[in-house]
């Protein structure tokens, strides 16, 4: 045992003095390599299968360099090619994903929506799931931002109107032909009602006190995973208001909250450069003139 522990420490010394500045940069691009794959399967079932399989792979390794198994040894070196074929089918629906979010890096809502008509947007959408969630009323409302959701509008019914929020208290009335399936917004427009969502496989209902929520919060978490859409959840049972955005879920909101989180969404972007700098300190310049429209 003090032999091992000595060879260890020869090892780590060894390591030690031969590091320069370009190992040191070398290892940090490393690290911030595997922290952004861990960051994009975060909150994914991903993330139990990766525990899992940096566990299995620890365990076949310790086993593979024993040198009384050759015979095992010998498997691990055959069967390891296999295994790295294998992980992009075990983890394509995540790839996909983490491909879909890096994508949508560093773009920018547009801006032909003016601020004074998504802000009226956001008003009935307030107001309305005020209103349902008081009568325990069941809504799911998705609100478009760059992706679009045209995919889903086919699957309801279209209807190309004014969002309002007597619209949206009537078509969320239980027992109507609307009410079951979820509203496409975009910008002040009511798409489609009656869409069917992609029912999310993350495991965040599963894995954590959500999992007693119901069909429209697996719904809501299915849009935000496959889009940038919000999601906006009321609950049929609890009466309780839930925000989601990228497979995170913020719950139990009041009307001020909500309107909060949705104009924070959806306020328009800042110019960069010197032209957001001018606005900044002239806050009557550039991007914020909408306001006074």
């Amino acid at each position: 045992m003090p032999e091992f522990i000595n060879n260890i420490a020869t090892n780590i010394v060894f390591i030690f003095e031969r590091l320069n500045w370009i190992s040191v940069v070398d290892l940090i691009l490393v690290m911030a390599v595997f922290f952004g794959i861990l960051l994009l399967l975060r909150g994914t079932q991903a993330m139990v299968l990766l525990r899992g399989a940096l566990l299995l792979i620890a365990l076949i390794g310790l086993l593979a360099s024993l040198e009384v198994l050759p015979a095992f040894s010998w498997l691990v070196k055959v069967a390891f090619p296999a295994i790295l074929l294998a992980i992009p089918v075990i983890f394509a629906p995540e790839i996909r994903h983490g491909l879909e979010r890096l994508g949508r890096a560093g773009t920018i809502l547009p801006t032909n929506k003016s601020t004074k008509n998504m802000q009226d947007t956001i008003n009935a959408i307030v107001y309305a799931s005020t209103r349902l969630s008081n009568r325990k009323h069941g809504a799911l409302i998705a609100m478009q931002r760059r992706d679009s959701l045209n995919e889903y509008v086919q699957t309801g019914v279209y209807m190309n109107a004014v969002v309002s929020p007597e619209l949206l208290l009537q078509v969320f009335y239980p027992n109507t032909p609307l009410h079951d399936g979820a509203v496409i917004i975009s910008g002040s427009c009511l798409i489609a009602a009656s869409c069917v969502m992609p029912l999310s496989a993350s495991g965040v209902l599963t894995a954590s006190p959500e999992r007693q929520m119901g069909l429209r919060h697996r719904a809501a978490l299915g849009i935000s995973e496959v889009s940038d859409a919000i999601a906006i959840v009321i609950s049929e049972e609890t009466g309780s208001i839930t925000v989601v955005h990228s497979g995170r879920m913020i719950r139990r909101l009041d009307a001020e909250r909500l309107e909060n989180v949705l104009r924070a969404f959806f306020k328009p972007p800042q110019p960069s450069g010197l032209l957001g700098s001018v606005s900044r300190f002239f806050p009557g310049t550039g991007a914020n003139d909408q306001k006074d429209s």
